[in-house]
């Protein structure tokens, strides 16, 4: 049989541990802005070592035109 009390004490240290530092469990979700804050450095990043401004652009266009824009 598989030694499963090892692993049980190890998960529950760990929940305390959390518990102490004051964090909560990630729900899985994020607010749009705090995603969109994280991403658009390194997108600027991408754009400007890889010279795809245009590309972008064109794309957005594209985007506004089929928005009826």
């Amino acid at each position: 049989m598989a030694d499963t009390a090892t692993r049980t004490i190890i998960r529950t240290r760990g929940r305390r541990a959390h518990a102490a530092f004051g964090s909560r469990p990630s729900s899985g979700t994020r607010h749009p802005l705090v995603a969109t804050a994280m991403v658009l450095p390194l997108a600027a990043l991408l754009v400007v070592v890889f010279g795809g401004w245009e590309a972008v652009v064109t794309q957005a266009s594209s985007v506004g035109v089929m928005l009826g824009r």
